[in-house]
């Protein structure tokens, strides 16, 4: 079960967001008896929790059936994205050098959050960055809608239902209007994209202005409400969150996987040894991961690791998460090379084909090298256009004819 956050895919193209997706028409309530008799049943277990009339009233009033809400759930495409191009999203040069930017302007906030709940600054500013492009996309949709609506749709109702009645409890204590609680289409709110019981056990109150306030402008509490989050999560400062690692040739990779501990002396032994080089240093039992395969980039994790995937039990996201914070660190890129595709591409080779999809008149968007929707309906124009068969397959053939 996620932790503080939920996943989303941004429609569109291939660009990636965690917490935000654009309003839409798909987005807007649209009549439904059934939610309608649903809420009207809903408002009795409420008032049994403890919610009173005036904050149902004033919630549940407004709340409507969003479509597009239950198309996401149905849809969510970025499980299936590759590490290498979940990386390509969440890690790009862009996001390290917003996120630098970011951490020397609220360089004092994030240095008193270290100093109170022992999470380095960079690791803070890691998942606002993944989670919501640092305030950019926090997301706009009315989140009492978007949480009835899955609770009434039934495919995890009872999670659902329970994240709308601790989200109407929020409301009722004063920390947001019903109009300022907005989100991702899955409930995820604010700067670090909390669901709502994650919010009422973690957020905190940073300045003791007597709210809880992780969707102001002002990200203070929002990141605060972070690193307690991950304080809580067990985190360890000065430790690293996992380390990129080379492994000798032959290495067994069934010894690698999530929780499979070995002593450090003993990886050690066995020739894996740091990407940079040397020895690995020891913070304590570790595991391998090898998510690419054995012929691309591998990685030694430690027990922060753990407190991170508390957070979002992805391993992709851990990864993405704890690259991002070596970078705003001051480290570089990964230093192991994913294989190519299973169309024979690499990253660059998909990159170039979107370029030159784009330069011959069918917009691809911005060359990322994730192959999304924008870049498939590029391919189909492309291919409807020269008399080829319509796939919206990126392939090494396609990308030898556009380079004529």
């Amino acid at each position: 079960m996620l932790g503080a956050s939920t996943l989303a895919a941004c429609g569109g193209g291939s660009r990636f967001t965690t917490g935000a997706a654009a309003t839409t028409t798909a987005y807007r309530p649209v009549d439904n008896p059934a939610f309608d008799a649903w809420i009207a049943a809903f408002r009795g277990r409420a008032a049994s929790a403890g919610i009173s009339g005036s904050t149902l009233d004033a919630a549940l009033g407004r709340a409507g059936f969003l479509p597009g809400v239950i198309e996401r759930d149905r849809n969510q495409a970025e499980v299936d994205r590759s590490l290498q191009d979940y990386l390509a999203l969440t890690v790009d040069d862009e996001r390290v050098s917003v996120g630098r930017a970011k951490m020397r302007q609220h360089a004092a906030v994030l240095a008193e959050v270290e100093a109170r709940f022992g999470v380095e600054k960079h690791v803070v500013a890691a998942i606002w960055g993944v989670e919501s492009r640092y305030g950019a996309r926090m997301g706009d949709i009315p989140v009492i809608s978007a949480l009835a609506t899955l609770a009434f749709d039934g495919r995890r109702g009872q999670f659902f239902e329970q994240q709308l009645i601790a989200a109407l409890r929020i409301l009722q204590n004063g920390d947001i209007t019903v109009d300022r609680m907005t989100g991702s289409w899955a409930g995820a709110m604010g700067h670090t994209q909390f669901i709502p019981t994650s919010y009422e056990a973690y957020a905190v109150d940073f300045r003791g202005d007597g709210r809880r306030d992780i969707w102001s402008e002002d990200p203070t509490d929002g990141l605060a409400s972070t690193a307690s989050y991950l304080k809580n999560a067990g985190w360890q400062r000065g430790r690293p969150w996992g380390l990129e690692v080379t492994l000798p040739s032959g290495f067994n990779t069934g010894q690698a996987g999530r929780g499979r501990n070995r002593s450090v002396a003993e990886w050690n032994g066995q020739g894996v040894r740091l990407a940079s080089g040397g020895s690995i240093p020891d913070h304590g039992p570790a595991s391998i991961l090898v998510p690419a395969g054995a012929s691309g980039p591998a990685f030694v994790i430690f027990r922060n690791f753990g407190a991170i995937a508390r957070y979002n039990n992805s391993e992709k996201y851990v990864i993405a998460v704890g690259h991002l914070s070596d970078r705003l660190n001051g480290g570089g890129p990964l230093r192991g090379n994913f294989p190519p595709d299973a169309q024979g591409l690499s990253l660059a080779d998909r990159k170039e084909l979107q370029g030159r999809l784009t330069v011959a008149g069918y917009d691809a968007g911005t060359p990322d090298g994730v192959i999304g929707n924008g870049t498939r309906d590029a391919i189909r124009a492309y291919e409807a256009a020269n008399g080829l068969p319509v796939t919206g397959e990126a392939t090494l053939a396609l990308l030898q004819r556009l380079r004529g």
